[in-house]
């Protein structure tokens, strides 16, 4: 359990910039509900915007940015494929923007759907910190939110923000997407790896495009190497996303092995937006 760094605050409106870690669980298959991910979010935040993206992400992106060798990704830790996206929120302009890739292009949707939130009459202490509940309608799922107003922050995970106060922890009526704050700590600058070069696209037209893509190592495999001796296959796929495997597992599968590298790397069939 991660020990939380308690902020005065005063010190939020000292121009720094902070980053508020969170525990997301998600059940990536609709059929098998038993099956939980468990992963690691970061929300950087200078007052002005936010950038929430998957934390093992930002750790590979800083390497890879620093000397761009493909070695080094494998040696990092492991993230969930799903969790290859960035959300950017503007607060001046209220606007949000979701960044993703899917094979070699690099998309964008602007999605300024902010969550109508109904705040309700009931509190209590989450890790010594005073919170409120909230409830909404949001992307097709019902969602629980308890919002903190210790601190001066109104944002949370993903796309939840609009409280008057800092999201500490949202999960939704079927307990298929739950995010509960587990640190915070100043850090020296925020910064997000974005592509320069993106393609616009409705978010409805992207919600089409992941639903409907299906994995085909042939078309999505850019790289591919093998360890025998430590028994690892190491793979880089199109969308930049790069991860390592049991090739003795996928050895003993035979004919099977294609089949079962695509059942790994399958997208969720249960994503966080419904509609």
């Amino acid at each position: 359990m991660y020990r939380f760094l308690f902020l005065l605050w005063a010190s939020f409106f000292s121009a720094q910039s902070y980053r508020f870690v969170y525990e997301y669980k998600m059940k990536p298959d609709a059929e098998k509900k038993d099956s939980v991910v468990t992963d690691y979010m970061n929300l950087d935040t200078d007052g002005k915007k936010s950038y929430f993206q998957n934390g093992v992400k930002y750790e590979r992106d800083s390497v890879y940015n620093a000397d761009r060798r493909y070695p080094a990704l494998l040696k990092s830790r492991q993230y969930d494929r799903n969790l290859s996206y960035t959300v950017e929120k503007d607060y001046t302009e209220k606007t949000i923007h979701f960044y993703d890739k899917y094979k070699t292009v690099s998309i964008i949707t602007s999605d300024n759907e902010a969550p109508k939130w109904k705040i309700e009459n009931d509190f209590k202490k989450i890790n010594n910190m005073n919170c409120q509940k909230a409830v909404v309608d949001y992307k097709g799922r019902q969602w629980e939110a308890w919002f903190s107003k210790d601190f001066p922050v109104n944002d949370g995970p993903y796309k939840f923000s609009g409280l008057p106060g800092l999201v500490v922890s949202v999960k939704d009526s079927e307990n298929d997407h739950s995010f509960d704050l587990i640190q915070i700590k100043k850090i020296s600058k925020v910064v997000s790896f974005i592509p320069k070069n993106n393609k616009q696209m409705a978010n409805s037209e992207y919600r089409k495009l992941i639903k409907n893509y299906t994995f085909t190592p042939a078309d999505d495999i850019s790289g591919m190497s093998v360890d025998s001796k430590a028994g690892i296959m190491g793979l880089e796929l199109k969308d930049g996303y790069v991860t390592q495997l049991d090739y003795n597992e996928l050895k003993k599968s035979g004919k099977q092995m294609d089949a079962l590298i695509a059942r790994k790397l399958r997208m969720t069939n249960n994503p966080i937006e419904k509609d």
